[in-house]
């Protein structure tokens, strides 16, 4: 009886090639099927994004370029994505990382002048930046920007009623690991969008201050029942149903793979999450990312 090639139980889409040349489904089916085996085991979110960066599908999904890999290295470069109309790095209005006090690990609360805090869930937000042109080795140094909307789904500096606020944006220096931790809360759903949060890679604390110097500009996209648990907390009804209008594969951003290089690995319960994702950047690569995305604005309007 003649046996087709097959990998993992499953039959070879190119029987000719190697199993690294099976196409884009073939690869994500991989992927998926690696992440679930490590959560499995227990191996932790360190563990399972690192395991996201070894695939390497091809291209990546809702970037605004082809997702690359290093030789040697086998990592992923995170995908370049918009940076949304509310970025708050000068690229479209205000800048607060020419603001002191910017770098700071808990987001909770304005800064400066201003003095509000953003309710909502608690979450520990963690990325590891990995630097694939020194051999995939942890960036140690990079400067990292995040923001993201508050419970009501509306951004500081922009939307109406929280313009004078400066909150859930902040910075943080990768340690000698490549680590960053940030302690915010969890953003909401709001409509035409898959629950988000920013981040923008520079390669130092002395080039935060202009937009220009990011290296890479990407999102971590939410996994769905998370998010479900999360808004089934008081003060996040209005993403119950903005969350049932939207998936990762009909995002705007996350949808051309379902964000498989993107979705962050969550532990925790209504008492706090964390949030965690490995981003390999590449320095020898043109950053595309910073601008709205096709069909959608990236954010909600201002007046919300």
């Amino acid at each position: 009886m003649r046996h087709e090639p097959a990998y993992e139980g499953r039959p070879l889409v190119r029987p000719g090639e190697e199993v690294v040349d099976q196409g884009l489904g073939f690869d994500i089916t991989t992927l998926m099927s690696r992440r679930r085996m490590l959560r499995a085991l227990g191996l932790g979110a360190a563990a399972a994004g690192l395991a996201a960066c070894a695939s390497n599908p091809g291209t990546s999904s809702g970037s605004t370029s082809a997702t690359t890999t290093a030789s040697g290295t086998g990592l992923v470069e995170i995908p370049d994505e918009t940076a949304g109309p509310y970025p708050g790095d000068g690229s479209n209005g205000p800048n607060v990382l020419a603001e002191s006090g910017i770098v700071r690990s808990d987001i909770r609360s304005s800064f400066g002048g201003a003095s509000g805090t953003a309710d909502g869930v608690p979450l520990t937000i963690r990325l590891t930046i990995l630097d694939i042109a020194n051999g995939g080795s942890a960036f140690a140094g990079a400067a990292v920007y995040v923001w993201h909307c508050n419970r009501e789904g509306g951004y500081s500096m922009y939307s109406s009623a929280i313009e004078d606020q400066n909150y859930l944006r902040g910075v943080q220096i990768a340690d000698s690991s490549g680590r960053v931790s940030f302690i915010s809360i969890f953003p909401a759903c709001y409509s035409g969008r898959w629950p988000h949060i920013h981040f923008e890679v520079y390669p130092d604390q002395a080039g935060i201050t202009d937009a220009s110097n990011a290296i890479a500009t990407s999102q971590i996209a939410l996994p769905q029942d998370v998010c479900e648990a999360v808004y089934a907390q008081p003060g996040y009804e209005p993403s119950v149903g903005n969350l049932a209008q939207v998936s990762l594969t009909t995002d705007n951003v996350f949808g051309d793979d379902g964000g498989v290089h993107e979705l962050g690995a969550v532990t925790g319960d209504a008492s706090g999450y964390t949030v965690s994702l490995t981003a390999p950047v590449d320095t020898t690569t043109t950053p595309t990312g910073g601008s709205a995305p096709a069909g959608g604005p990236g954010g909600p309007p201002p007046s919300r």
